[in-house]
C-alpha cells in the first residue's frame, strides 16, 4: 500500500520562497512543493514535464 501525503501539511513545512521540498515520487520523477513570492508567470519546458 502507498503512504498518503497531505500536501497542505507538507507545504506548511516550507519556510522560504524558492526552496522546493520533495513530498513523493511517481515512477522516476519527484513530486515537490514550494512557495513563490508574487504572481507566478506560466511558462513551458519543451523537453520536460512540470506540474503545478
Amino acid at each position: 500500500m502507498l503512504d498518503k501525503t497531505i500536501v497542505s501539511a507538507e507545504l506548511a513545512q516550507v519556510t522560504e520562497h524558492w526552496t522546493p521540498r520533495v513530498i513523493g515520487q511517481v515512477n522516476d520523477q519527484y513530486v515537490k512543493v514550494a512557495t513563490l513570492p508574487g504572481e507566478f508567470v506560466w511558462h513551458a519546458h519543451e523537453n520536460e514535464d512540470e506540474l503545478f
